[in-house]
Formats: C-alpha cells, sequence, structure tokens
C-alpha cells in the first residue's frame, strides 16, 4: 500500500512545482512550508501581512530568510492575501493554491472569483486521503467540506473528481462505494436511489476510469467478511478505495471520527478547479498540511 509518508517521498524534486499560499502567517504553516523547502518539494509565493510574515520567520524559521525558494509578498489582510494567492494561479506563476491561517470562505470567495478564479466549469469538491492504522490501502472520502447536499449529477461529478486524485497516486481504476444506511434500494432513503442510479451510470459509460457499486452501508463497503456475512457476492464489496457520503454531515461526521477515534492520517485538497487548493483546517498540524500539499503536488501532474 502507498502511504502519506511515501506519497512524500516520491514528489519530484525535479517538477519545479510553486505553490502560493494565502494568509502564510502561521507556526503550523512556516513549518510546513519549511519542511517541504528543505524536502525540495517546491517554490513558495508567500501572501500575508509582510512585516508580520518577516517576524515570523526571523523568530520561528532563520533559516528561510531570504531563501531561493520563497518570496514574501504583502498583503493587506485576508481578502487581499487570497486574491492575490489565486491570482498566482491564474496567471500561472503557481501550480497550486494553499489556504493558511485564512477562513475557507474567504478563500473561496476569491477562487470562484468571475474575472481572476480559478473556476474550470466543472464542481468543485474536497477530497480526502486516509492513511488508517491497520487498514490494508489508503482510503479516499468525498465530499466533506464543500458540497452540502449534492444531486445526483454533481455526486457524479465528485466521483470523477475523486477518481482523478485517487488515479494521480497510482489507484488505477478505483472502486468507489457511494455510502447509505443499508445495501437495498429503498425509496423512502434517497441515498439509496442516487447510489443505485450512480452504479447504473457507471455501467452505461457516463461515471468513467472507475467502478461504482453501491448502494452499501460502511461496513460492506470497506470489509470484505461483513460482505459476505451479508450475502453480497462480487469482487467490489468490501474493497471500496473511494467513499462517497450522501451529504456535508455525513462526511464531516466520518472524517473527525477517523481522525480522533481512528487516529488516522489525513491529507485533503480541492479538486475540480484550474489547479489542486491545499485546503486543511486552521487547526490541523503541520503533517497534516504536508500531506495534503504531497497530495496537491501529485494531483498537480495530471
Amino acid at each position: 500500500m502507498v502511504t502519506l509518508t511515501q506519497l512524500m517521498d516520491e514528489i519530484s524534486a525535479e517538477a519545479e512545482h510553486t505553490v502560493a499560499v494565502a494568509a502564510a502567517a502561521d507556526y503550523e504553516v512556516l513549518k510546513a512550508v519549511s519542511v517541504a523547502v528543505e524536502r525540495k518539494f517546491a517554490n513558495f509565493q508567500l501572501y500575508d501581512d509582510e512585516a508580520k510574515l518577516k517576524k515570523m520567520i526571523h523568530a520561528d524559521f532563520p533559516h528561510l530568510i531570504d531563501h531561493p525558494k520563497i518570496k514574501v509578498h504583502h498583503a493587506a489582510g485576508a481578502d487581499q492575501a487570497a486574491e492575490q494567492a489565486v491570482k498566482s494561479v491564474y496567471i500561472n506563476d503557481s501550480n497550486v493554491l494553499m489556504k493558511g491561517q485564512i477562513p475557507t470562505a474567504i478563500l473561496m470567495k476569491a477562487v470562484l472569483n468571475r474575472d481572476f478564479g480559478l473556476r474550470t466549469g466543472n464542481i468543485l469538491s474536497h477530497v480526502a486521503a486516509f492513511e488508517i492504522p491497520g487498514f490494508d490501502r489508503l482510503l479516499f472520502l468525498t465530499d466533506a467540506g464543500m458540497n452540502i447536499n449534492p444531486d445526483l449529477q454533481r455526486k457524479a461529478q465528485i466521483i470523477q473528481n475523486a477518481v482523478q486524485v485517487a488515479q494521480s497516486i497510482g489507484v488505477t481504476k478505483p472502486i468507489v462505494a457511494p455510502l447509505a444506511a443499508i445495501e437495498v434500494i429503498n425509496p423512502a432513503m434517497p441515498a439509496t436511489l442516487d447510489a443505485a442510479a450512480l452504479a447504473a451510470m457507471n455501467r452505461r459509460g457516463q461515471i468513467t476510469d472507475c467502478i461504482v457499486d453501491g448502494p452499501l452501508a460502511l461496513d460492506n463497503a470497506i470489509s470484505i467478511n461483513a460482505a459476505k456475512h451479508k450475502g453480497i457476492s462480487g469482487d467490489t464489496a468490501g474493497n471500496a478505495d473511494i467513499l462517497l457520503v450522501p451529504n456535508i454531515e455525513s462526511g464531516n461526521i466520518l472524517y473527525k471520527s477517523l481522525v480522533y477515534f481512528s487516529k488516522a492520517k489525513v491529507g485533503g485538497l480541492i479538486a475540480g478547479a484550474k489547479a489542486p487548493i491545499v485546503l486543511t483546517s486552521r487547526a490541523d498540524s503541520a503533517e497534516s498540511k504536508l500531506y495534503s500539499l504531497a497530495l496537491a503536488l501529485r494531483s498537480s501532474n495530471i
């Protein structure tokens, strides 16, 4: 299995990635930047109040002062930091956008700007990759952070975004499980109807480069024994690579359960934009930010 640590080890120092960081004046953000620079992941464009940012670099990361891979840009406030970082990607000075100490809503407002944003016509969706203790593969979860209550067509695009991210790390034909509370179709449970429709769309070539099997409850999606116990046959049951949640509440709960109960390592990004967007919680550790950055750098090569 590819681990998140291995994913970081495989980032090519020769790829010449450049990452634009909006609101970079944060210890954990700069710690992640420091490690990434040391490992020659990328160049960094840092946007924030220049005096504040330089003071923090001098105090905590003096080796980054005048570093050739780092450029500091002054931004007067969070809105300007977001706009400048997004514009850097828009004009191809950077190929990955990274969230710093800034509310997601402010960053996404810039991302969605009609004049300089990163829209492509596709749905934007959050994709998280989990390395779970005792589990035999990386498990992708979508969408726990962007789309609140996606309809069938949005779910189809969310799947395609997640498939592209999974393929970027070598999962050539990922198995996708649209989750529900049960594994049979029940008209009173809309998640089961969508799951069945997504599986049919996949069989008819409307969703490509993956296998979609659902509806499936969580246990039947990730445990072969559970699937067999419930009489669910086939090679896909219990072998899911990608879990598609029915709405943001269930995704958020599952995401945080994996982090806090299972002590899973996680990296996450927004897919579907002009460039990958590293979108982590402002409370996330430098380690999680690094995993997210590694995932984004790999997916930027698609």
